[in-house]
């Protein structure tokens, strides 16, 4: 049966019922389920846009009789249409979804077998299909036919070298260095978000596309076409929530190190730096500086007098940034608290313990409101009442010891049914916290994301990533996968967290081509855990103050000829300072990424998208990293109408062409659209 229901087109035979309804310009919201109703669950779509004017729905009120009957006879060839702006999205009468353009172009299509019209006769496998997993939840697949010339980006960040997702099979799961952020834009001109925090997984195959929830109530999804890809993400972004504006302070250079164990150590960095004439924005007191994991405040020992530390730094014009992890220990002043209240993470089998990490920690519960009421409240006690003013919300997926979810229930639902909006209720926790407190535009660096994150004030970085050369070609692909995702913050640790010694000059040569690119990222960071590690004494069980340090991780840590580059490029930064800024009112104001694919700004050029390891630092500044070992030089395409000039030569090239470009040590190529006035080169 098809009816309308408001601005709604239904359809309900036996026990499923599927609706369709307008969310957003241009844009459908397909929800379905074997349940007696829809959840009220709106999740990543949390901002319903004023829909297009004109929608019209289509329905033949004399049909009665389609269904799945009809379906295998393959009898009711009737149409019924929901339209809104650009996207119609038509059941024929076996309850068959479609997805045109304005112009009639099929975008997406169920892919239904054993229908009288399939080379499929004998099968029997649904485009929807649902499977009792429990109670009222489902495993729930959404199948559709396969384009073999469709290119689809972003989902997240994977860690591995493709860009472009086509034949790729994705976890929807969070662990670190992987944030599954469900949202794929389309070479065919529609944007898709999977608006469903379950875990599961994505195959974009060959021969169909199938989005699985594990475990979920309903199915639900986004679609919207647009006739370009900042459109599709603009849409994308006004529904889930755009970052705010950027604060001054994260647009410059952020320092940081496993780990600055005492106060008198991370100021004397920051006098260093200002002493040499280096600029620096933010510096970092990373994790253990505190008494216990779930006190959430600073060790007196160490950190005696932590007001007195912050109005330093801020008469030098730094901000500190404090880690925060989700962690619980038993130990802790605030277990039995949160204990009682229900603010911890259950297991549904054996010992209360999430994580082992200098103890059997437990994950606090940022789905509960009073969970997130209750540590926000700590600290703001213990940091920001004393002059903090950023955090770092570590450990953000969470990064269980073990990854059994099917072995944690959080106060929202089974971690199956809704692991992954956990880092985006992390963020939410101190991004309403904050606000309250009167800061206008939070920025906190969390290690995930989830679709939405991004109005939380969410900076994510790439997690412990490892000191290679392909880990480094990795990070490339991923922050363009995580702009596209709608995650515009985004950042890395500059040389990667693990396994690398200052001494060593295979990995200087490393770092001094990641430090370059770091430059031309949505935030530039410097961190890591070099060897040899230190300050191990103590007690290794209490895991209080005893947890040791990496060994030096300044601008002065590598040498000479390191530390030469390293200043040209914070120049370089400080003098792009007026640029970054109107760029990063244009990720607050229309949704557009930092850091995008050719394809992006130059969508009609069609070698654009084709080119995975060069992209766009905003509209007028191209960007080609050199992340081979040994390279002087690279190939770099310029895009079709446009001019591009060398920022550093002055060099003039035509746009649509492949040039190789020579590129020492201290060189990265960067290109100027169209004549941009940006003093790179100074």
């Amino acid at each position: 049966m098809f009816f309308k229901n408001g601005n709604s087109l239904c359809y309900a035979y036996d026990n499923e019922k599927v609706s369709i309804e307008p969310w957003g310009p241009d844009a459908l919201r397909i929800r379905a389920t074997c349940n007696d109703r829809l959840t009220e669950n709106n999740w990543a779509l949390e901002i319903q846009q004023e829909v297009h004017p004109q929608i019209v729905i289509h329905v033949d009120e004399s049909a009665h009789g389609a269904g799945i009957a009809n379906m295998y006879a393959g009898e009711d060839h009737s149409v019924y249409q929901i339209t809104n702006g650009n996207i119609t999205a038509s059941f024929n009468g076996n309850g068959v979804i479609t997805f045109t353009n304005q112009n009639g172009k099929v975008l997406l299509k169920e892919h239904w077998q054993r229908l009288k019209d399939t080379p499929s006769k004998s099968l029997s496998r649904a485009g929807r299909e649902f499977k009792a997993v429990g109670g009222s939840s489902f495993k729930i697949s959404a199948r559709f036919l396969p384009n073999d010339e469709e290119r689809l980006f972003g989902m997240g960040q994977y860690q591995m070298k493709y860009l472009n997702m086509k034949g790729c099979t994705l976890e929807l799961a969070h662990r670190n260095s992987q944030a599954s952020v469900p949202f794929v834009l389309s070479s065919e001109g529609y944007g898709f978000l999977w608006n469903n925090p379950a875990v599961g997984r994505c195959i974009f195959g060959k021969n169909e596309t199938e989005w699985v929830a594990e475990s979920a109530k309903e199915l639900d999804y986004w679609i919207c076409a647009c006739d370009t890809p900042a459109e599709i993400e603009q849409h994308y972004m006004a529904c889930v929530g755009k970052s705010p504006m950027m604060p001054d302070y994260g647009m410059g250079f952020w320092q940081c190190k496993l780990r600055y164990m005492s106060q008198e150590e991370l100021l004397n960095v920051a006098r260093k730096h200002k002493k040499l004439g280096l600029p620096m924005d933010v510096i970092v007191a990373d994790f253990f500086h505190w008494t216990q994991q779930g006190e959430y405040k600073f060790d007196p020992k160490a950190w005696p007098d932590v007001p007195a530390m912050c109005k330093e730094l801020d008469e030098m014009g730094i901000k500190l940034m404090v880690s925060v992890w989700p962690t619980v220990d038993p130990r802790s002043e605030n277990w039995p608290e949160m204990m009682e209240k229900g603010m911890l993470v259950r297991t549904e089998r054996g010992i209360r313990t999430t994580m082992q990490c200098f103890g059997q920690e437990t994950f606090m519960d940022p789905t509960n409101p009073a969970t997130r009421e209750f540590v926000w409240s700590k600290c703001k006690q213990n940091y920001w009442d004393k002059g903090v003013r950023l955090f770092w919300l570590d450990e953000a997926e969470p990064e269980y010891t073990v990854y059994d979810y099917d072995q944690y229930r959080y106060y929202a639902g089974t971690d199956r049914e809704v692991g992954n909006i956990y880092p985006k209720m992390y963020a939410k926790t101190f991004y309403d916290g904050m606000k309250e407190a009167g800061m206008e535009n939070p920025m906190n660096l969390l290690r995930c994301a989830w679709a939405g994150s991004a109005k939380y004030g969410a900076l994510v970085w790439s997690g412990d990533i490892d000191s290679t050369w392909e880990c480094f070609a990795r990070q490339i692909r991923a922050g363009l996968s995580m702009a596209i995702a709608g995650i515009p913050w985004w950042t890395t640790d500059t040389g990667a967290f693990h396994g690398a010694s200052p001494d060593d000059p295979k990995f200087r040569k490393l770092l001094m081509r990641w430090f370059e690119w770091s430059t031309f990222c949505p935030v530039m960071r410097l961190h890591g855990n070099r060897n040899p590690m230190h300050g191990f004494e103590g007690d290794f069980v209490s895991g209080v103050g005893s947890f040791g340090s990496g060994a030096d991780n300044e601008v002065w840590s590598y040498g000479e000829e390191c530390r030469k580059i390293m200043t040209k490029y914070l120049m370089i930064r400080e003098r792009m300072r007026p640029y970054i800024k109107s760029v990063m009112e244009d990720v607050h104001e229309k949704g557009n990424p930092v850091i995008r694919p050719l394809l992006y700004d130059f969508d009609k050029d069609a070698a654009a998208w084709s080119i995975d390891d060069e992209y766009m630092f905003g509209p007028s500044v191209l960007v080609a990293p050199v992340y081979m070992e040994d390279a002087t030089e690279r190939k770099v395409y310029l895009p079709k109408d446009a001019e591009w000039t060398d920022a550093f030569s002055g060099k003039i090239y035509t746009g649509g062409q492949a040039i190789t470009v020579h590129a020492e040590l201290d060189e990265i190529p960067v290109f100027l659209r169209d004549g941009a006035d940006i003093p790179i080169k100074g």
